[in-house]
């Protein structure tokens, strides 16, 4: 046994040195242009440097030159200094140089400045020869889009938490629906899946990268926490509804055949990369579309369910004003940033997200108008007992401020 671990030992060893002599191999005989950092934000009428570094073989002088991407001669977003670098082989002929290039902002937009080498040469690697530049108008803009952003990260946060404290003041979720809840917990699963798959899984992000060459991962931090959250709050929240007061109600066939519709293309997309058909991130790709259509559905059945009882009590007023809150600050931020990058592309050419922000605000809009307006009467009288839909008379009702 000892002699099988010894030689097993000393093939491992054996192909440790041959895996690192042939990576060393391969890096000192493939040239490589890159640019550092890949990715920099720029103001109109002012200057930063980044680094472009050639490193590897070279037995014959090259010259650098430069291009932006969507930009003409005259209309580029940034003048490059110097316009041109060449490079001389050492009498090594192997060359480490790294050459310091300024850009200043002319108009605002969003490009990638590319680096050629010429004369080309199939060995060289230009994967990392690119920089993705932001020029925006305003520093301050970019303040005021960042205050803008975490504003709507936390309102869309916590506008779960007033409706699972509304359901433990009440020990009641009458008035909640349960299509809704569904198809809600249903969505951020969904959504959290495609977060955590693209920024935790690293098969799934290169495939991203492949198809995305100068792309950059589009899941940040802050969207996997939220749709973790969200799972974790509609969760609780369902989990009230088994302990506390629920009427009658139960979820409705409509909702369960919608949620068996996405099932089976779960299935059928599970199926797809089992037989190679897909990759895993046409598979999460997916997940997010059934995200997407259930954003658009989820709301119809609790705004159906308050006009049938011409009441809101159940459904809390501080979700819909957070939620509110969020969808109407997600829509400013994006007008902000497509003002200041001058990059309209990015609301009107993929409208998705904008408007499915705009579609959610007008249904919560919709929810204030029938809980201040059209159903206030009704709410203060359910509220005082007369005709309250729980257990117990006035004096166990539970009360609520159907001020807030």
């Amino acid at each position: 046994m000892a002699a099988v671990c010894g030689a097993a030992k000393c093939v491992f060893g054996l192909l440790l040195i041959i895996a690192a002599s042939t990576t060393a191999q391969s890096n000192k005989t493939l040239l490589r242009l890159q640019f550092g950092p890949q990715d920099t934000t720029i103001i109109v009428g002012q200057a930063k440097n980044v680094t472009l570094r050639l490193h590897g073989p070279l037995s014959e002088p090259v010259t650098v030159n430069f291009t932006q991407t969507n930009a003409t001669n005259a209309n580029a977003y940034v003048q490059v200094t110097p316009s041109t670098i060449a490079f001389t082989p050492p009498p090594s002929n192997f060359i480490d140089r790294s050459e310091r290039v300024s850009l200043r902002g002319l108009r605002a937009g969003i490009f990638d400045l590319l680096a050629h080498l010429s004369p080309s040469s199939a060995l060289v690697d230009q994967s990392q020869a690119f920089v993705r530049v932001t020029v925006a108008k305003s520093w301050s803009l970019i303040s005021v889009s960042s205050v803008i952003g975490w504003t709507y990260f936390l309102a869309w946060t916590w506008s779960f938490w007033p409706q699972i404290w509304e359901n433990r003041t009440r020990a009641s979720v009458v008035g909640l629906s349960f299509d809704y809840l569904a198809l809600n917990l249903l969505g951020h699963t969904m959504y959290a899946a495609f977060n955590c798959a693209l920024f935790w899984n690293g098969s799934v992000q290169a495939e991203y990268l492949r198809r995305n060459p100068r792309g950059l991962i589009p899941v940040l931090a802050n969207d996997v926490a939220f749709s973790l959250h969200a799972v974790f709050a509609t969760g609780l929240i369902i989990v009230q509804c088994f302990f506390y007061e629920r009427g009658q109600q139960k979820v409705s066939y409509t909702a369960r055949a919608i949620m068996t519709v996405f099932a089976l293309v779960v299935m059928i997309s599970g199926v797809l990369v089992a037989t190679g058909t897909y990759l895993w991130l046409d598979f999460f790709y997916n997940l997010s579309y059934i995200k997407l259509a259930v954003t658009l559905v989820k709301y119809v059945p609790q705004a159906v369910l308050n006009y049938r009882r011409k009441s809101t009590i159940g459904w809390s007023i501080g979700n819909v004003l957070l939620d509110f809150t969020g969808g109407s600050f997600s829509m400013l931020q994006m007008l902000v940033n497509g003002y200041n990058y001058d990059d309209w592309d990015s609301i009107f050419g993929d409208g998705a997200k904008f408007g499915l922000g705009l579609f959610s605000v007008l249904f919560d809009v919709l929810f204030i108008v029938q809980h201040y307006i059209l159903y206030r009467n009704s709410n203060y009288i359910e509220l005082r007992g007369e005709n309250y839909p729980g257990p117990g008379s006035v004096t166990t009702a539970p009360r609520q401020n159907i001020s807030t």
